[in-house]
Order: structure tokens, then sequence, then C-alpha cells
């Protein structure tokens, strides 16, 4: 029973996909008026391209945000090293952004097609890819099935489960088997995200770690540190990163009760959404701040408070620029952000306790003195303040940091290992197709 169910729910969704898909170009319209979407590039999410697809092998390769191409970017460096053709598929325009500039010259990007069967149809059928590499937790119905029907072998790649989608899927383990029979490994984070998969129905699962660790810190331009530092100069500074909805006030209100005891300190909130910079510059204004956005070019000055770091790829300069961390969507959102980041550029790490989307990363830098939960503004105003007194303590969190991430680092290895059964044949038979054209 069942299995018919799950049969009649994904016939559904199939048909439903198929009626909304003709009258989904307002809504791609109004994505893009708001800044979501690259008008000039909507009919990608159809499926459709203006590039042309590159003789050979090819391999698709799909991270939804910034943070999962931010991943697989290791990966995707050792495939292109052995000559295979990769497209890359992401769905927000900053990890588009992301792409072009640190691997635009390995990849062909492309935005993820619709989970909706024609326009996934045109996408399979013009890039005709030889192997799928998914990155995470992107787990498309209309997307796994078609790719099933065509026979081309998918591997979900530093999969995770968090505890919400772990529950949404058991309560509906007949859909999770139907979908997830469809992939040919399952390269998982951690021991508790392998089971997850493998009670889910999905065979074999590997557990690899986080690629996370393999990542190579967000880079900067050297000279642009350099001013920024000139700018601030002695003062203490502290950032507030990968914020979400909420946590850049809560920031401001961190900020004033620093600066009841260190007057001149200055905070850098770096949002994860940088669309949102005049909402919160505004906010911040409102709770009497002075602000300066980068993304308007505007100095740091002696009476600068806030510097809103609103710009796309930065992310390693304003870590460069301070040695404590707040890592965001911990406190007024939940799941949290890649860690890894700050504890790579020796950088001590604060956050809210809301961090099951990085528990194993968390659990690690806890364990290692790197990083400390806190449950509040009120706490985190006083691990702020602390850290600034306490010069010694900052230090040995930033060590331990940056040796946990050096600790973590191997599943690049493991994952590559996984898939050369799925990318030697590919490098096989491009080898004799270069022999047969040389002929």
């Amino acid at each position: 029973m069942s299995e018919k169910w799950a049969r009649a729910i994904l016939t559904g969704y199939r048909w439903m996909g198929a009626g909304i898909y003709p009258i989904v170009g307002p809504y791609l319209a109004y994505r893009a008026a708001k800044g979501k979407e690259e008008h000039k590039r909507r009919r990608e999410r159809y499926g459709k391209s203006n590039v042309p697809r590159p003789h050979g092998s090819l391999i698709w390769v799909h991270a939804a945000s910034v943070g999962e191409t931010s991943a697989v970017m290791p990966l995707i460096k050792s495939i292109a090293a052995r000559g295979i053709h990769i497209v890359l598929t992401t769905g927000t325009v900053t990890s588009a952004k992301l792409a072009e500039e640190r691997i635009g010259d390995l990849v062909i990007h492309q935005y993820v097609p619709l989970d909706f069967k024609p326009a996934v149809s045109n996408f399979l059928s013009y890039w005709n890819p030889d192997l799928a590499l998914i990155a995470e937790s992107e787990i498309w119905p209309m997307t796994i099935l078609e790719l099933g029907a065509r026979r081309v072998p998918q591997v979900l790649v530093n999969g995770r489960l968090s505890d919400r989608s772990f529950a949404a899927w058991k309560s509906r383990s007949y859909l999770a088997e139907a979908l997830f029979e469809n992939l040919s490994h399952v390269v998982a984070q951690s021991e508790l995200d392998g089971e997850r998969f493998r009670e889910l129905g999905a065979r074999p699962v590997t557990v690899s770690g986080n690629l996370k660790g393999d990542t190579a810190p967000p880079p900067a331009d050297n000279a642009e540190v350099e001013l920024l530092k000139s700018q601030i100069g002695p003062r203490p500074v502290w950032a507030a990163i990968s914020t979400h909805d909420g946590e850049e006030e809560i920031a401001g209100q961190v900020h004033t009760m620093v600066a009841m005891r260190h007057p001149n300190v200055l905070t850098i909130i770096v949002p994860r959404h940088p669309d949102r910079a005049g909402d919160i510059s505004a906010k911040l204004v409102s709770q009497g701040l002075s602000v300066a956005r980068r993304s308007k070019k505007e100095m740091i000055s002696d009476k600068t408070q806030v510097y809103l770091a609103d710009t796309i790829g930065e992310m390693g300069l304003f870590l460069r620029l301070t040695e404590i961390a707040f890592v965001g969507r911990s406190l007024s959102a939940t799941g949290g952000q890649n860690p890894l980041e700050p504890a790579a550029l020796r950088t001590a790490v604060l956050s809210g306790q809301n961090v099951q989307n990085f528990r194993d990363s968390y659990k690690k830098l806890i364990a290692d003195g790197n990083a400390r939960l806190v449950k509040d503004k009120d706490m985190l105003a006083g691990a702020v303040s602390y850290l600034i007194a306490q010069p010694a303590v900052r230090s040995k969190m930033c060590d331990a940091g940056l040796q946990s991430v050096k600790e973590m680092h191997g599943s690049l290895e493991k994952t590559l290992a996984v898939l050369e059964p799925f990318i030697q044949p590919l490098i096989v038979k491009m080898r004799l197709e270069r022999l047969t054209e040389r002929r």
C-alpha cells in the first residue's frame, strides 16, 4: 500500500508541476525585481541555455547556495583537473557570483532548473550529463526521478539531514524510499547523518566527514585588508557574521552593551543576505548607532560604531579584521551557519544554541576550546567584552580553532574514493574518443 501511495503522490507532484509550469513567468519576474534572479538568465530556470555544451564527458554538480557552493569547490577543482567538463548549478544570485569569482574558469555555471518535469527534461536533454553530484540536502523529487528514468548515476555528496528534515521524511518513509532508491551512493557528513539516510532507504552510504573542513579559507584582497585596518586603527573589533533577520538588531544592542566597558569598540555586521542592507541600516540608526556601509564605499571613521559589510564574496576580508566572530542563524533563527570559515582564519567563535545543521563542527570546536555557545544577547555581550579584555584567552581560542580545522581535513579524499568508480569510466571514454578523433 505504501508503495502505491508513493507512486500516487509523485504522480500528483508531476502533474501539479506540469500545470503550474506555464504560469511561473510572473513569479520569476517578481523575484528578478527583488534582485533574487538575474533577469537576463531567467530562461535557465526553464532548463534552457545559450551556452554551448562542450564535447565529451560532463558531470552535473548542484549546490543550492553559498555554503554548499563553497563546500564543493575543492571537489570541483579535483574533478576538473582530470579533464572532465562540469556544469555547476546553484539557486541564488549570491552563489552564482561566488562561483564566478572563485571557479569561473573551471565550470559552466547555470541556474538550477525549476523542479517541474518540462524544465528538468529541457536541462537534461541539453546537457546530457554522465553523472550528477548533489550537495548536502537538495532532494528535489522531479529532478531525482528524471535522472533515474534516464539512468544517470546520482550521488549525494557532503550529505546531511537536519532534525526537522529527518522527522519530515521519516513520517513519509514510503516517499523517501521511492526517491532515495534512485541515488547510486550517499556520502554523508557524519555517522548520525549516515544512519538517518540508511533508515530512509538509501544504499550504499559512506561517511566522509564535512567537505567544509577541506575548503580553503575565504580569500581577501591584501590591499583592502590593510586599508580597512588603517581606518580602524587600535580599536577593538568584533564581528557578527552570516546574520539573519533579527540578529542585526541584537548585534546593535550588543554593541551598546559592550561599549559601556570598551567605548571605542567597532562592530562589523555581515548579513547573510546583503539585499536586506537598507532595512538593517535603518534599524541600526534607529538604535542611535553610527553606521558606515561597505557597498556605498563609506570609510570607517572614529565616529563609526557599526560597519555594515553588505557586499558579496568578501567574508575573508571582514574576518581578517577581527579575532572575535559571532556566527548567525543561531539566535533569532535556527540551524546555524558554517563556523569553520572563522575558525580557519584564527578567530574565536561565538554562537547561539540553535546550530543543528552544523552539530558536528560545533561539537569539535567546542571540545577543542575554540567555540562557545550563548543563550541570549546579554550572554553574547558578556562573552565579547570578556574576549576583548582577555587577549591571552582570545589567542588560545584562536589557536584551538585553527588546529581543529586542520584535524578535520580528509573528507575530500574519502569523497573522491567513493566517486572513483563513477569518474574513471568517464576518463577512459574521453581518452578513447580522442584517439578515435586523431585517426
